[in-house]
Parts: structure tokens; C-alpha cells; sequence
């Protein structure tokens, strides 16, 4: 196999491509990752590690402004939002970096460069409009990732219109600003800036805050983001941004009427595209559906010998989901006996906001509607000690089960690290564990994993401690 032949390619180095490229090595396969940009994508770079580390500062300034009720007396409290934004920085750094370190500890080739296919087992590489040596692979695997939507009138300028990217290095801190949309990101980003001083406006098309969640859990997170401030304005849509000097005045629309709101900046949090442009798709059979590429059970597209992960497929469009799809790809192509296609029932789903918010399955109403008889448990973090002990009392666990068999179809949490907690639930559904597992299992104590079994107790009338 000559120099610029391989086995494998990866086009793009996110957590989905550089995970698929280093099994495949493993595997015993010649892999190499094309990345343009930043090994790690934009998860280590731009997404979802820099965005803790902000959220990290947060909870640190949260703690302090609240010492006095842990005994402590603390004097005036200011930040530095330079230096926050430079811890967040280096940590990514350090992390990118890391992913280099494990391409080369794997013998992955790394060509620093844009990928395009160019035929059959082809793929033309340039840089800075410069064409480099073509490359050939047996497999081809497009981990391209997807970018921040923008909608007509709605364009971020990177100024005063923020995307996810500017939102996380602000050369000032705005005194004021409104997020539009309310999942995840948005979330995150109005929890950070609130817990900093700034007034915060979340502004929502649908009928309730973090619509994918269960709807319980969502109505719990508006009442405390409210009671800590946010101002949360739901079935409501941004119709005109007219920009100051260094403002911004939103028009608003709800129930047919409108209002104006006038803030520093704006943050757009309304969804991703996939990265399918200038890719060579043209001349292919790969099918692109609403900007995400279609494939199957095994990741593969229409063209044969060339498959698709993470972002840039279908939802759910979290990090660790494309990692999974990149490993399940490369053991596919490589033979590897019992590989499992995705089961989305599986994921789970975090949010790193104050409270924190996570879960996995189906909500209650979605098994409802999938003709499911449920079993439902709830248990607040009011009646867990470690919960109290931590000065974290607002939260609630709430589990889902089949009335009929006992399988666990879904876990939702709200409150102090329960982002850490879901695994356990996690597992569980993995491992088709039913209520009876979860009751005869043993949570130590003093815990806030207390709270899962006594979730699970309480949807079969078992609870002990409520």
C-alpha cells in the first residue's frame, strides 16, 4: 500500500471522526483523518468542553456569592470575564492537543487539510487554495459535522448577533441579552450569563423551555430559572432585529402581538446544518435530506464504500452519540462479530445549566403515546440528605416503566449533578434491566444516587422516604 493509500479515511476530526479513525487502527487498518481546522471539532474546541469550563466559572462565583449560608464570610466579589474566557480556551487547548497525542500514539495520519471526493475510493486534499497529493481509501467515513443555524433576518454578525462561537469569548461582558431558543445550548449559555450578573430573556417558539424533554422536568426548570432571575417567554418568535451602536432592539410576536425589547447582545441558539458543502457529494448517490446525510443502520450511505457519522446525520446531535456511530462503523467495515446497530432509546441527554437537567428513553408522555401502560416514580431532592448536606435541595428524579413487564423506559432528572447520575439509568436500559433489578440493587448512602432507587420505589408504592 503506497504512502497516500489507506484503509481508512476519516474526513473531519471531531469526537465522532477521530474516535472511528483511532479503532480502526486498532483494528489493524492504514487510517488517516483529514481535519481543516481543530483536531477535536467543535466539541473539544467550540462546543461542548469549553462551554463546562465556562459553566465551571459560574458555579465558582455562585458558591461565593452564596459562602454565607456554609459559614463563610466573603468581602466584595468582582471577575475577570477575560480570564474566564482564558481558562476556557487553554482548556480546550490542552484537550486538542490530546486528541493529537492519541492519533499519533495509534499511527493515525493526519493530513491538515480540506477533503473532497473525487471518484471511487478517491479523495483530492487543499489548503489555502493549494492542492496537495490525492489520497485513496478502501473506506471512506464523512464526520464533517454541522454549524449554528441562521434563519433570514435573523443573521449573526458576530458583533452584536451572537452564535455559540462568540458567545463563549466575549470581549466584554453584556449587562444584557436574549437568547433565542431554548434547548441545550441556549439554555446553557442564559444560565452562564445570568449566573455572571447579566439580565438574561430566553425567548422560545414552543409551548414550554428545553422541548425535548420530559415535560415535567421542563416545567420544574422554568420555575427555577425564574426564580433565579431569567425571564423566559415561550410560543413566542423573533420577528426583526434592528441593531444600535452597540445594542440591539428585537421585535417580538406573541398571540399576534408584538413587543420590543432592547439588549446588548443577542445569542442564537435555533438549531445546527449539517456540513455537507464542497464535499464532492454531486457525483455521488449519497442522499442529503434537509442538510443532514442520510445512511443506515451501519452508518453507510448510497455510495458504496462511503459512510457518515455524527452532526451530520440524524439527531440526536450530541458528541458522544457520534463517537458511538463512529465505532460502530469502523467494527462493521472491520467484521467484528455482535455489532449492534444505534439504539436512540439509549442516549441520554445532558444539559449543564443551574440546575443541571439530563435523561435517557422515552419521556412519560411519548411512552403514553407509543401505547405503553407506565409505572411512574418520582422523588424530590428535598427528601435526600446529601442533597440538603450540599446546600442543593431543588430537584426531581422521575423514572418510567413498562406497568406490564417492568422494563425501565426512561429516566429524567433535574437538579444537582444529575448530568453524572444517568449513567446509572443508562446502564440499566442497556442492560434491559426492569424495576426489579433496580429495586434489589444496593445505592450507598449518604448519596444523591439515593434518590434514583427511591424514584424507582415510589412508581411501585415502595418509597421509604417521602
Amino acid at each position: 500500500m503506497s504512502e497516500n493509500s489507506f484503509d481508512v479515511v476519516v474526513i473531519g476530526g471531531g469526537p465522532g471522526g477521530y474516535v472511528a479513525a483511532i479503532r480502526a487502527a486498532q483494528l489493524g487498518m492504514k487510517t488517516a483523518v483529514v481535519e481543516r481546522e481543530h483536531l477535536g471539532g467543535i466539541c473539544l474546541n467550540w462546543g461542548c468542553i469549553p462551554t463546562k469550563a465556562l459553566l465551571r466559572s459560574a458555579e465558582v462565583g455562585h458558591l461565593i456569592n452564596h459562602a454565607d449560608q456554609f459559614g463563610f464570610k466573603v468581602g466584595s466579589v468582582s471577575f475577570d470575564i477575560t480570564k474566564i474566557v482564558k481558562r476556557s480556551r487553554d482548556v480546550a487547548a490542552q484537550l486538542s492537543n490530546g486528541v493529537k497525542h492519541l492519533l499519533k500514539k495509534n499511527k493515525v495520519t493526519v493530513f491538515d487539510a480540506h477533503a473532497k471526493l473525487a471518484g471511487k475510493e478517491k479523495i483530492t486534499l487543499s489548503k489555502d487554495g493549494k492542492t496537495q497529493p490525492e489520497i485513496t481509501a478502501k473506506h471512506i467515513i464523512l464526520a464533517t459535522g454541522a454549524r449554528a443555524r441562521a434563519l433570514p433576518g435573523l443573521e449573526p454578525d458576530g458583533a452584536l448577533v451572537w452564535t455559540y462561537k462568540e458567545a463563549m469569548v466575549p470581549d466584554v461582558m453584556p449587562k444584557s441579552l436574549l437568547v433565542v431558543g431554548s434547548g441545550a445550548i441556549g439554555i446553557e449559555f442564559a444560565s452562564f450569563y445570568k449566573n455572571l450578573g447579566a439580565e438574561v430573556t430566553v425567548v422560545e417558539v414552543m409551548d414550554r423551555i428545553l422541548p425535548v424533554e420530559d415535560e415535567e422536568i421542563s416545567k420544574f426548570a422554568h420555575k427555577q430559572f425564574e426564580k433565579q432571575g431569567i425571564k423566559i417567554l415561550t410560543k413566542t418568535t423573533v420577528k426583526t432585529l434592528r441593531k444600535g451602536k452597540n445594542n440591539v432592539t428585537v421585535t417580538l410576536e406573541a398571540d399576534g402581538k408584538t413587543s420590543e425589547i432592547t439588549v446588548d447582545r443577542v445569542i442564537l441558539a435555533i438549531g445546527i446544518v449539517g456540513n455537507t458543502e464542497n464535499l464532492g457529494l454531486e457525483n455521488t448517490k449519497i442522499k442529503v435530506e434537509k442538510t443532514h446525510i442520510v445512511i443506515d443502520k451501519w452508518c453507510a450511505t448510497g455510495e458504496p464504500g462511503v459512510y457518515a457519522i455524527g452532526d451530520l446525520v440524524g439527531a440526536p446531535w450530541l458528541a458522544h452519540k457520534a463517537s458511538h456511530e463512529g465505532v460502530i462503523c469502523v467494527e462493521k467495515i472491520a467484521g467484528v462479530k455482535d455489532v449492534h446497530p444505534l439504539n436512540t432509546k439509549n442516549i441520554p441527554g445532558c444539559t449543564y445549566c443551574m440546575p443541571q437537567v439530563a435523561s435517557v428513553g422515552l419521556t412519560e408522555k411519548a411512552a403514553k403515546d407509543a401505547g405503553f401502560q407506565v409505572k411512574v416514580g418520582r422523588f424530590p431532592f428535598l427528601g435526600n440528605g446529601k442533597a440538603i448536606a450540599l446546600g442543593e435541595p431543588e430537584g426531581l428524579v422521575k423514572t418510567v416503566f413498562d406497568a406490564k413487564t417492568g422494563e425501565l423506559l426512561g429516566a429524567h432528572m433535574i437538579g444537582a449533578e444529575v448530568t453524572e447520575l444517568i449513567q446509572g439509568f443508562v446502564i440499566a436500559k442497556t442492560m434491559e434491566g426492569t424495576e426489579a433489578d433496580l429495586m434489589h440493587t444496593i445505592f450507598p448512602h449518604p448519596t444523591l444516587s439515593e434518590m434514583m432507587h427511591e424514584s424507582v420505589l415510589d412508581a411501585y408504592g415502595r418509597v421509604i422516604h417521602m
